[in-house]
């Protein structure tokens, strides 16, 4: 494609789903991507083991499946292949005493079993969900509408009418809750505590991280509304799914076009030029990239106001993940009845643990006992191994980006904090003992495992800076109307008809598409 309308510099979730907006109204789209292959954190490989499809890095789509994006796209992704399989058990914990708790698509069993393990436990659940249900239009508003926007304004005074000023600030206030808060003031089982506690680790914060309580409440609220699907045959699925579509539309995507810089004269964006020396021309850009990168890789030659080199300089990075994948010769035995349909189970000894295991990772340390989470992929798409087979993917959202010692005080740390094979293998085996603590034989089940450290996913993709997944830090400082930067207005650059999309703008990281959707309105 020779004269495009608008360029997209990367192909992750959000570029794609911009990609796809555009398109569908006529734009013509070309997007351009550094590696052999489209994604971003969507890669599915068979990394073990012939026949055994694993989706290396994200996997589940409840954010997507909810959000504005899919239900734009649904019809015509259905169309070219994107099918997503489901259970009724979406999460559960599984804790270092063997108590368990699993989770359903079931409002009235869900109350049940919380009263299960402490009277009253089962009400205050539903006040939780139900707080999430009647503010939908509010938190929803907020957490995926364009902060800087008239609609925004409008949300904000009509229900600032509607409740009173003094009431629509407390909402503001008890949404700023910590988990450990929220937790520690609503349930007095620490089983119920441990299920929601690793919940604020998949949205970038910890339980002692302000907003931590809102958000885990907002997960829960998702996970019984709609599950924890995963797309069928693996997260390339919804791949296929979009290239086709864009294609359909007209657009281009290119793969192994690694964008050089993005070119600027007179003020405002006037195309590309690769690595390659090919020069594109488009009378809009958008970066679906980090800070460092759009500003300190691709805009290298354009000058930044001073105050955008210093948030630059200022932007946070956050924990890094540790990815850990299996093939088994069979199901894993779990000891506890149930567990084994789980789409998402948290190993792990409850709030505490979390807490512990977060702040060590925060301060270089590879954590003692980490928080585990464990996706059952066979248990909801079959297709994913041989039948009588079976695979795990395993997420440890506290790794430390520099290794600076083992809490444990057992592993042998490089002197420059680097992630080694060694150290990763090592790390791995620590969580590979916690796996045979609670499934019976599980050793004697393996067939392979493949380890990440935060480096190797750093490796695969530049934006995973340190194996960040999140884009940078998603502390309340650098979220909402302040992400990436303080001054920031929603996804516009100093440099007009240049856009910054992808996880470390607003809405934030995830799957649901939101600043690629935004985006795409607003063009």
């Amino acid at each position: 494609m020779s004269n495009p309308d608008t360029i997209i510099v990367g192909s992750g979730i959000n570029a794609l789903v911009a990609a796809a907006c555009l398109g569908g109204k006529g734009r013509r789209v070309l997007v351009l991507e550094r590696n052999d292959r489209i994604g971003g954190c969507l890669r599915t490989e068979a990394i073990t083991e012939e026949g055994f499809v694993h989706d290396v890095m994200a996997t589940t789509f409840v954010l997507f499946v909810t959000s504005p994006a899919y239900a734009a796209l649904a019809d015509d992704l259905a169309r070219h292949g994107l099918e997503f399989c489901n259970t009724d058990t979406p999460t559960g914990v599984l804790r270092a005493d063997g108590s368990f708790f699993i989770h359903r698509r079931d409002r009235q069993a869900n109350i049940a079993a919380f009263n299960a393990l402490a009277a009253g436990e089962g009400e205050r659940y539903n006040r939780d969900v139900v707080s999430v249900e009647e503010n939908a239009g509010l938190i929803f508003g907020l957490l995926g509408g364009r902060v800087w926007s008239l609609a925004t304004a409008r949300l904000l005074a009509r229900e600032a009418w509607r409740r009173g000023p003094r009431q629509l600030a407390a909402f503001f206030g008890e949404a700023l809750t910590p988990a450990r808060s929220w937790l520690e003031g609503g349930y007095r089982s620490e089983t119920a505590r441990a299920l929601w506690a690793p919940w604020a680790l998949h949205a970038g914060l910890g339980p002692e991280d302000t907003f931590s309580g809102q958000i885990s409440k907002v997960i829960a609220f998702a996970l019984e509304a709609a599950g924890a699907p995963i797309a069928k045959g693996g997260a390339a699925t919804l791949l296929q799914a979009f290239r086709g579509l864009i294609e359909e539309q007209g657009g281009e995507i290119r793969t192994g076009a690694d964008v050089d810089e993005v070119l600027t004269e007179g003020g405002r964006a006037r195309g590309v030029r690769l690595a390659s020396g090919e020069t594109i021309h488009a009378a809009t850009v958008a970066c679906s990239v980090t800070p460092d990168q759009l500003y300190g890789r691709l805009l290298k030659t354009t000058p930044q106001p001073g105050a955008v080199a210093e948030a630059v300089k200022r932007y946070r990075y956050g924990k890094g993940n540790f990815q850990l994948h299996y093939a088994l010769d069979r199901p894993p035995q779990w000891r506890g009845e149930g567990l084994g349909d789980v789409a998402l189970l948290h190993l792990t000894s409850g709030l505490d643990a979390v807490s512990k295991a977060c702040n060590e990772a925060l301060r270089g340390m590879l954590p003692e006992e980490p928080t585990i989470c464990v996706g059952q992929p066979h248990a909801l798409d079959p297709t994913r191994c041989p039948p009588g087979k079976a695979i795990l993917w395993l997420q440890l959202p506290e790794a430390p980006r520099v290794v600076r010692g083992d809490a444990a005080g057992k592993l042998q740390v490089p002197t420059k904090g680097e992630w080694t094979e060694e150290l990763r293998e090592d790390y791995a085996d620590r969580v590979e003992a916690i796996l045979n603590r609670h499934i019976d034989g599980f050793s004697d089940t393996v067939i392979s495992r493949r380890a990440y450290s935060p480096a190797d996913l750093e490796a695969m993709n530049i934006n995973l800076v340190g194996g960040d997944p999140y884009g940078g830090s998603s502390t309340v400082d650098q979220s909402f109307l302040w992400r990436p930067f303080k001054s920031s207005v929603n996804h516009r650059t100093s440099i007009e008809g240049l856009y910054h999309i992808g996880a470390s703008t607003h809405p934030g990281a995830g799957l649901g598409g939101g600043s690629g959707y935004l985006l795409a309105e607003k063009l």
